[in-house]
């Protein structure tokens, strides 16, 4: 007999200095690397939309469980190095 696994919640809270913009629907994902996958994505494309705002790279996504508990701080400048998919060249 085989169990079904229910995957995990994840929210992804916008961190702007002191304000925290929480995220109340979250997003069913596999795991915490899939969390990391979709942050790096969503902060590319608000870059990408809103990158022109002086305070944006000095924000963060802070991704949280069900319970509350931090899985993750992503800081958008962080989204501006090199996707792991798209390892840089070597010679």
């Amino acid at each position: 007999m085989r169990k079904t696994q229910i995957m995990p919640r994840y929210f992804f809270n916008t961190r702007i200095g002191a304000d925290l913009i929480p995220d109340v629907e979250g997003e069913l994902l596999r795991d915490a690397d899939h969390a990391w996958e979709v942050a790096r994505a969503m902060i590319q494309e608000l870059l990408e939309d809103q990158g022109e705002q002086p305070n944006i790279l000095t924000a963060s996504l802070v991704v949280t469980d069900q319970k509350g508990e931090v899985v993750l701080e992503f800081p958008f400048s962080e989204a501006l190095i090199a996707k792991p998919d798209n390892p840089p060249p070597t010679h």
